[in-house]
């Protein structure tokens, strides 16, 4: 059966600045900011939630479909999903726009300035859950609001069972509107700063939002994540990755593993794992997207950092 996965498709501009901005950026002129950076290293990355997870979960031998709204410029990627057999039958190009992209500049103490643009992703409402068939779970990631909320609903009224994960969409959602959608979900995944902000937004505790839902997940860095599942709190710990090179996409990478242990029937200490191996695994290269380990070398990897064995 499919995984359907409702998110974002977008592009990520990557800009290197080779000095620190503090130095060019004068605090008590922060009132008339003008200022430019020679940005000699530029790369642009496949990215987008959606993107991102459908990738992972195929890594692990899932059947992910991606729901997705792009834009005019979106033929690089479209010939990058062929290329990896990703289907494309449910993202839905909106003419006239753009797909969604980052422009990120970082300077060398890892301090980001990054401007967003949404673009198609404000059409997402208009893909509909019914139209992908054979599905039995789903996610509702970071996307157009009046998506998220849409594909919320239509999971539930299907009786399919989704993730929610709203990641950086949370601040366009008001604390009813947040535990509408834990009310609606199955499972809800945060991090930890993500977990500070739904309680705060609720006015509800993680353990009384645990209670909600078949499962809470919160992903702590490098300190591994935390599962509230079955009336208990199940500390998952996060393998020693090869290098810290990029953390793009490690939560989306995180995720996948999620997806897969679920639909998997996995346990939630063997799901947790996979999910954290997978994270460690992104971490170590650049972008989203560009990590390639074979399935034998996933389940050999869990075997080594977990000390028992996972057929993939």
């Amino acid at each position: 059966m499919n995984a359907l996965i409702c998110g974002s498709i977008a592009y990520d501009t990557i800009m290197v600045f080779p000095d620190q901005f503090k130095k060019h950026i004068l605090p008590e002129q922060i009132h008339i900011l003008n200022v430019a950076f020679l940005v000699p290293e530029i790369r642009r990355e496949y990215g987008g939630c959606a993107g991102n997870i459908a990738y992972n979960l195929q890594l692990l031998g899932g059947k992910p479909l991606i729901m997705a709204t792009v834009g005019d410029d979106f033929a690089p990627y479209a010939t990058r999903l062929e290329k990896l057999g990703l289907h494309q039958q449910h993202i839905r190009h909106v003419p006239g726009t753009f797909t969604g992209q980052a422009f990120i500049t970082t300077d060398l103490d890892d301090n980001q300035i990054t401007a967003f643009h949404p673009g198609a992703m404000g059409m997402s409402h208009h893909n509909h859950v019914a139209e992908a068939k054979e599905v039995s779970l789903g996610i509702v990631s970071p996307d157009g609001r009046d998506g998220m909320m849409q594909h919320a609903e239509e999971f539930a009224e299907a009786g399919i069972p989704f993730v929610f994960d709203p990641g950086q969409g949370m601040p366009m959602f008001s604390g009813n509107e947040l535990l509408r959608f834990v009310e609606q979900a199955d499972y809800v995944t945060v991090n930890d700063y993500e977990a500070k902000l739904l309680q705060d937004k609720t006015g509800k505790k993680l353990d009384e939002i645990a209670k909600m839902v078949r499962a809470l997940i919160v992903t702590l860095g490098p300190d591994g994540s935390l599962i509230y599942a079955d009336g208990k709190q199940i500390a998952i710990p996060t393998p020693k990755p090869t290098a810290l090179v990029d953390p793009t996409g490690c939560g989306d990478a995180y995720r996948a593993g999620l997806l897969y242990g679920i639909q998997e029937g996995l346990d939630w200490e063997t799901t947790g794992r996979l999910a954290s191996l997978m994270g460690a695994l992104k971490i170590a290269s650049r972008g989203g997207q560009n990590h390639k380990p074979m399935r034998g070398e996933l389940a050999a990897l869990f075997q080594k950092h977990f000390g028992y064995s996972l057929s993939l």
